[in-house]
């Protein structure tokens, strides 16, 4: 794992000039990469490629980066692991008589491999998560190009007369080219989904490459910018809707099991030392038995804890650890060991991100550090194998509610949101089957804001919104069309419920959970590997039948029945919890006056991004307890 930065072109850059701005660039990112630094630089091409080194495989100096190519036609900037490298290998040695490795490193394996059968091709061969930067010096031109589910972040853009990219944002802006100005229908995006979707970006002119893209680019700013996929999860959605599994419940279960256990053995490759996130929950124990499973020791995992029973799951996860026999850690943590973290969070993720448990993930990803310097999670599981409850309650009731004339559905909405998320976890006691869900009254007034949609789609559209108009919050701020609003793919080969988890594989996964871990992990140098993610756990999801992911109202059906082989169902059967904060109750509590000040009115009007009058309101709201917008 590892970071890196470049730019192509420019004309305010003396030659001399041009690695010692790749090196100022490459410092901000140093916790991505603390084990070594390099740079390479064509001062007639104008070409630049930084690199931050965190050694995992191969931890000799032949793993240094920048690296060139047997043949010298291409120099790479790697991040990421490519798990079949070993493979990739004995691939090429059986097509060219002899290599000369240097070192057993991927990105060595890469070069080579680049060489033989062009950046593309080599890419469809490779099992792995990545972002990479590739200067093809016969072609001068530059190709960068990211991992198929979107791990591994890519940023990039022209501004001026230099094309800037990089794995953070913070080191675009060491370049004296660098525009800094603020992208107002990002902010728009911002308040709908909590974080900025691909391919967009908080500044004007620079994108996020989007999972499963190549780029290529040349020193011609006139030219469109246009990626191209080379994976999508359509096609995989396409091809598995097509191909469905015939088998019965065993043999399918058989087949997730082993197909699920050879991408957790291959991610536990490593030549340093390795553990698991495990929070008790179905995705994280399952990961992890099958981790231990294939070990020789006990595995290493790590859970943090809260006071607050509300959001503590590592009561479960430390009998889930003592019943497979892992190494296990926990820590319990203070509100304040959790306000600390925020004033760090600018500097973590680059642009607003306002997921809450990107706090207790970082604690996490600490508490990690002290002992391994990789770990895999359990991420990716719900959205494969239908975890979310909206899955759940829209397989369950949309059917039944929308026969339900719209007035009606309206009169009902109106009535639940008169009361506020608290009076409804008071109320809960007296309300069959609520207590099973955390959060009651908040997840009942989500509910009863999409309750009114004309169908399916504007009802997903309202649950994964956490505003409906945000452009009525931001000046000026016109909202982009996105996968969600306006610019949706072509799904209408899949079912509703399906639908929803495409669409959510291909923006709330990449765009909030996995940038939420890539950074938290990697602030303390720590590598994170999610083999749900392994794109023939993807394929292979997407070829079960809805019913062997939802079955009798219950989520993860399949997944629970591989769970259940090696864990007591009692281990695992509670309530879902998230991983998550009360940031609302701080917010009305110790964060008050800090939040007060930032959202003071007067400020708010000064900066000129918000409409101070909407902002006011919804804070006086938030504070008096009749409405959660923590």
């Amino acid at each position: 794992m590892c970071g890196f930065v470049g730019y192509l072109g420019g004309d305010k850059l003396l030659p001399a000039e041009g690695q010692s701005v790749l090196n100022e660039m490459a410092s901000t990112i140093i916790t991505r990469g603390p084990d070594d630094s390099g740079n390479w630089y064509d001062s007639e091409k104008r070409i630049g490629l930084g690199h931050r080194r965190l050694a995992v495989i191969d931890l000799s100096q032949a793993g240094h980066q920048p690296m060139s190519s047997p043949s010298s036609r291409f120099v790479i900037a790697f991040n990421g692991e490519i798990y079949n490298h070993v493979k990739i290998r004995a691939a090429l040695e059986a097509s060219v008589r002899s290599i000369a490795w240097k070192g057993h490193s991927d990105t060595e394996t890469l070069c080579a491999a680049f060489d033989l059968w062009g950046v593309e091709k080599t890419l469809k061969k490779c099992i792995g998560m990545f972002a990479l930067a590739v200067w093809d010096q016969r072609d001068a031109s530059l190709i960068l190009a990211r991992d198929r589910l979107g791990e591994k972040p890519l940023y990039y853009g022209w501004q001026g007369t230099s094309f800037l990219f990089g794995s953070e944002l913070k080191a675009l802006k060491c370049h004296p080219d660098f525009g800094n100005k603020i992208n107002r229908g990002a902010i728009s995006l911002l308040l709908r989904h909590n974080c900025i979707p691909a391919p967009h970006s908080i500044y004007e002119g620079i994108c996020k490459l989007e999972p499963g893209a190549i780029l290529t680019v040349t020193n011609d700013p006139h030219l469109p910018l246009v990626p191209h996929k080379y994976w999508s999860v359509e096609s995989a959605a396409r091809t598995g809707n097509t191909d469905l599994l015939a088998s019965g419940d065993k043999e399918a279960v058989d087949q997730l099991e082993l197909v699920l256990s050879d991408a957790v053995k291959q991610q536990m490759i490593s030549d340093v030392p390795l553990g698991a996130f495990l929070s008790g929950g179905i995705d994280s124990t399952a990961i992890t038995v099958l981790m231990q499973k294939a070990s020789n020791s006990p595995v290493k995992t790590f859970t943090i804890g809260f006071d607050n029973v509300g959001y503590n799951e590592a009561v479960h996860a430390k009998e889930v650890a003592r019943h497979i026999g892992t190494d296990h850690t926990e820590l319990y943590v203070t509100a304040k060991d959790s306000l600390d973290v925020i004033p760090k969070l600018p500097e973590m993720y680059c642009e607003p991100f306002a997921d809450s448990s990107q706090i207790p993930t970082f604690l996490v990803s600490q508490l990690a550090k002290q002992q391994v310097t990789v770990a895999l999670s359990g991420d990716g599981g719900d959205e494969l194998f239908g975890g979310y409850n909206r899955y759940v309650i829209a397989h369950q009731l949309w059917g039944k509610l929308s026969l339900i004339p719209k007035p009606i559905r309206k009169g009902i909405s109106k009535g639940i949101l008169a009361g506020s998320p608290d009076f409804w976890n008071r109320t809960a006691q007296y309300i069959p089957g609520s207590k099973s869900h955390s959060g009651f009254g908040d997840k009942i007034h989500k509910g009863a804001s999409v309750l009114a949609s004309k169908d399916i789609g504007e009802l997903y559209s309202g649950l994964v919104s956490h505003f409906d108009d945000p452009a009525s919050f931001v000046l000026r701020g016109d909202e982009p069309k996105t996968l969600i609003k306006g610019n949706s793919p072509d799904l209408g080969f899949l079912g509703p419920i399906d639908k929803m988890m495409a669409l959510d594989q291909l923006t709330y996964m990449p765009d909030d959970i996995l940038t939420k871990v890539d950074r938290a992990a990697m602030a303390v140098s720590l590598e994170t590997r999610v083999p749900f993610l392994d794109h023939r756990v993807v394929e292979f999801a997407w070829r079960m039948p809805l019913a062997m992911k939802i079955r009798n109202g219950e989520s993860k059906w399949a997944l629970r029945q591989v769970l259940y082989r090696h864990v007591p169902k009692e281990l695992i059967e509670r309530p879902k919890m998230g991983f998550g904060i009360p940031i609302h109750d701080w917010l009305r509590g110790p964060l008050n006056d800090w939040a007060s000040a930032l959202l003071d009115e007067k400020r708010i009007s000064h900066e000129g991004y918000f409409n101070p009058e909407t902002v006011t309101k919804l804070w006086k709201d938030h504070v008096s307890g009749k409405f959660n917008y923590g």
